[in-house]
């Protein structure tokens, strides 16, 4: 099985090299194509008015200048050269669940793997404040071979990809694996901070607000607060199902 990897944390990030070690668990054949930098927050982002930069990084193992989708087209079309039989994507720093999935360069580049119709995956390791300075990475490594072996078992719609998110515990602290669907956190949960450089001019940054809410059970909110791995089938077609039935009556 001929698995390609990348995230969008930038190739020298250590949970790349904990989505490896995953990936390795399931095959000798492992490709890593990675953005050169950090490229969190950049979604489903493609790389059209600018040239794409690929650089050897060691032996199969490829930084892109560009964001987690370059990296997965690059990755099949120039670096391989063939369709992969699997697409890994992280394993990120931080949760990807509710809305951060929109943003996500992570589930990205899972999307865009589903997109050229290879099996994709996505995995992120969730952090505290008291663990923001070290993942437990462990987790995601112990539980993810198993987890992507029944994925790939069971096998995959043509626009399904999967959303692993990892709790924030040790490996043995982990209570389960449920099967989720995405949660919605509470509105306005961003904020922008204003603050001034040297010169007294204005710059702003976006950051995240914290806000206390119950997650609905079934989401993948809830899961992770139970400390069980959330396994989300996320779907490529965006369509609203009840809204087109609804208008359907409204435009006949």
């Amino acid at each position: 099985m001929k698995i390609l990897v990348t995230n969008d944390d930038g190739i020298h990030a250590p949970g790349l090299e904990v989505a490896e070690r995953i990936a390795r668990a399931l095959s000798d054949d492992v490709w890593i194509v990675a953005p050169e930098m950090d490229q969190s927050g950049v979604a489903h982002a493609l790389t059209i008015s600018d040239p794409l930069r690929l650089r050897r990084a060691g032996e199969r193992r490829f930084a892109v200048r560009g964001t987690p989708t370059d990296c997965v087209i690059m990755g099949f079309k120039v670096v391989i050269g063939a369709k992969p039989d699997l697409v890994i994507s992280g394993v990120n720093r931080g949760q990807n669940l509710a809305d951060d999935v929109t943003y996500s360069g992570t589930v990205a580049g899972a999307m865009e793997g589903s997109l050229l119709g290879i099996p994709s995956i996505a995995l992120s390791q969730a952090y505290s404040y008291d663990t923001i300075d070290d993942p437990h990475w462990r987790t995601a490594e112990t539980h993810a071979p198993e987890i992507i072996g029944k994925l790939l078992d069971g096998g995959f719609g043509s626009d399904t990809l999967y959303n692993i998110n990892f709790p924030n515990c040790a490996p043995e602290a982990v209570t389960g694996v449920v099967v989720t669907r995405q949660g919605r956190r509470v509105p306005d949960w961003l904020k922008i901070e204003k603050r001034a450089d040297g010169r007294g001019h204005p710059y702003y940054w976006i950051a995240f607000q914290r806000s206390k809410m119950e997650p609905e059970e079934g989401t993948d909110l809830h899961a992770l607060a139970k400390l069980k791995i959330s396994v989300t089938p996320l779907s490529l077609d965006l369509t609203d199902d009840r809204a087109r039935e609804k208008l359907s009556g409204v435009f006949s």
